[in-house]
């Protein structure tokens, strides 16, 4: 009788994965994790580790958190921004993107971030010879920088090889999500409505597109370019790299002005807003929905130099443009005190300024900073 199983019989590293590589990535990005861990030494997400093994058990203690306090977990990817890390080699500040995304989606809701874990997809880590350890060294360095500018742990760094699953621009292709662990006091998580007319508006610089609206970024780019436009420059700067700015994380700055669970707030902030995706109108009025008021914005930070490149180049009308974009403002806190908020933020290393006030009319009127209708009030 034939032994069809002999027949068909492979190996695992036939299907393209590569379990021994693999561990090794494991260990990579474990061993950046454990770097993150003192970012939390003596605060509530502090690790216990019994075990000291990239497998093992980690966790926290949770036992003498107070009546009220609330926990959830929020998630969320860098989108298509890696395709352009991909293009020029260079993945140091990707984990910047991830963490962005997650951490200052928690502050939003008043909430502190405590604890990041992320999954890895990648379509191989090593082919016809080539490994790519380097590229994953790149990654783990940035999850270390910014897990230490959000104020996290990292509890794991799983990695799966998955094939032609994942695609993108040259040989090493991954996707990169997360999750976020994030506590707050019920007391005093935001709802909306504790804003109201006369706040003001204070915008935190972005100098980036953070992790939005990059699909049209790259097809502006691509149209003007070709193919390789990854290779030309604005000037004296490349054009890959301008589009790769890595994304500010907020969500610290943000703590010591709300105070977080283990600190106590340093001023008044009734409303914080995440600039992403849907830009100021989208993003700004979802939070000033529930208080019912408008907003007038008459000094908005200026777009970085490859927006209004894009805008130019794209024929991206500026009404568009805040609609898409962040234009120069990645956050807005919205506060009765905005002296302290700015002194705050450039404590932390962030440039920051009034860039209007709540208005009782529900619109929002913003002064455009983009490049056809620059000085223009556009209606929203």
């Amino acid at each position: 009788m034939k032994n069809y199983f002999c027949d068909i019989m492979a190996t695992y590293a036939d299907s393209g994965v590569n379990i021994e590589l693999g561990d090794d990535v494991s260990k990579i990005l474990y061993n950046a994790a454990k770097e993150t861990w003192k970012n939390r030494d003596g605060k509530l997400g502090e690790l216990i580790v019994p075990f000291d093994d990239f497998s093992g058990l980690r966790a926290i203690d949770v036992s003498n958190l107070p009546n009220g306090t609330m926990m959830n977990i929020g998630f969320d990817g860098v989108g298509t921004k890696m395709e352009i890390a991909e293009r020029i080699n260079d993945h140091t500040t990707i984990a910047y993107d991830l963490f962005a995304m997650v951490c200052d989606d928690a502050v939003v809701r008043g909430a502190e971030p405590v604890l990041i874990g992320s999954i890895l997809d990648v379509n191989s880590l090593g082919q016809n010879g080539e490994n790519y350890i380097k590229q994953v060294k790149q990654l783990a360095i940035g999850y270390i920088g910014a897990a230490k500018e959000a104020n996290v742990a990292i509890v794991n760094g799983e990695v799966a090889e998955i094939g032609s699953r994942v695609g993108g621009f040259g040989n090493f292709n991954y996707n990169w999500g997360a999750a976020v662990v994030w506590f707050g006091k019920k007391e005093t998580m935001f709802t909306g409505k504790e804003i109201v007319e006369g706040d003001y508006l204070i915008g935190l610089k972005e100098n980036g597109f953070r992790s939005n609206g990059l699909s049209l970024v790259r097809k502006i780019l691509k149209d003007t370019f070709g193919e390789t436009w990854h290779e030309e420059k604005i000037g004296e700067e490349n054009i890959a790299k301008l589009a790769l700015t890595p994304s500010r994380i907020y969500s610290k700055a943000i703590i010591d002005m709300i105070g977080g669970m283990n600190q106590k707030a340093r001023t008044v902030v009734h409303g914080v807003s995440h600039i992403t995706g849907g830009g100021l109108p989208g993003k700004l009025g979802r939070v000033l929905k529930a208080s019912g008021l408008g907003a007038v914005i008459d000094d908005p930070f200026k777009p970085s130099k490859l927006m209004l490149f894009c805008q130019e180049k794209g024929n991206v009308p500026d009404k568009e443009a805040y609609q898409t974009w962040n234009m120069g403002q990645g956050m807005v806190v919205i506060s009765p005190n905005p002296d302290d908020v700015i002194a705050i933020a450039r404590e932390n290393g962030i440039e920051a300024k009034i860039i209007g006030k709540v208005t009782q009319e529900k619109k929002m009127l913003i002064k455009s900073n983009g490049f056809f209708e620059k000085g223009k009030e556009i209606e929203f």
